[in-house]
């Protein structure tokens, strides 16, 4: 009976109150948070074993799915499947975006799969393409380099005249040998040695 009062009084009193225990006049032993006889003697209790509440188990919460910073990346210039008739191979590549380059931004165009120039301006000049086709795309890039955005792969074919068919619109003169690329000096006809006169004796 003791035992088990003593148990009940434990789970009632606060972990950091103090147990007093005393044998009083009829001879019963007495437990109480207050030392209220002389012969009372504090009891020794074992520490407290109670755990902390914890927070109820929450899941993580998803990141929230951001939308794609542009939307829309073209290219406007060439057309796609065009064809280049400039003799010299030259081209202007624009490509446009929505919206526009965003800061830390840049563009990069890519010449048959190999980068061809990039920066924040849209707009990329090429010179002497060889003649065939060629696939053009443009991209975005972030600030450390990584891809945002990218145009399909478009053909675009260069026809340029050949170093024969130059030659046959505009022959080659004198003073064109080693100058134009279609008139090489080893092409250069000979010119006719002056023999000297030697009077016939």
């Amino acid at each position: 009976m003791r035992t088990l009062l003593f148990c009940l009084l434990c789970l009632c009193l606060p972990a950091s109150a103090e147990v007093y225990t005393y044998v009083d006049k009829d001879g019963n032993r007495v437990f109480t948070d207050r030392p209220s006889t002389g012969n009372a003697k504090r009891l020794q209790m074992a520490p407290s074993n109670a755990m902390p509440a914890t927070a109820p188990y929450a899941p993580p919460v998803p990141a929230p799915i951001l939308p794609p910073a542009y939307s829309l990346l073209r290219i406007i210039v060439p057309e796609p499947d065009a064809t280049l008739t400039d003799g010299a191979g030259d081209l202007i590549v624009t490509a446009t975006s929505e919206p526009g380059l965003l800061p830390g931004h840049s563009y990069r165009l890519q010449l048959d799969g190999k980068p061809a120039g990039s920066g924040r301006s849209p707009v990329f000049p090429l010179s002497n393409l060889d003649r065939g086709t060629h696939t053009l795309a443009v991209e975005i890039l972030d600030a450390e380099g990584r891809i945002l955005e990218r145009t399909p792969s478009q053909p675009v074919h260069v026809k340029r005249m050949s170093l024969t068919q130059k030659r046959r619109v505009h022959p080659c003169e004198k003073a064109d040998y080693g100058v134009r690329p279609e008139c090489p000096l080893k092409d250069k006809p000979e010119e006719p040695r002056d023999i000297p006169y030697v009077p016939f004796i």
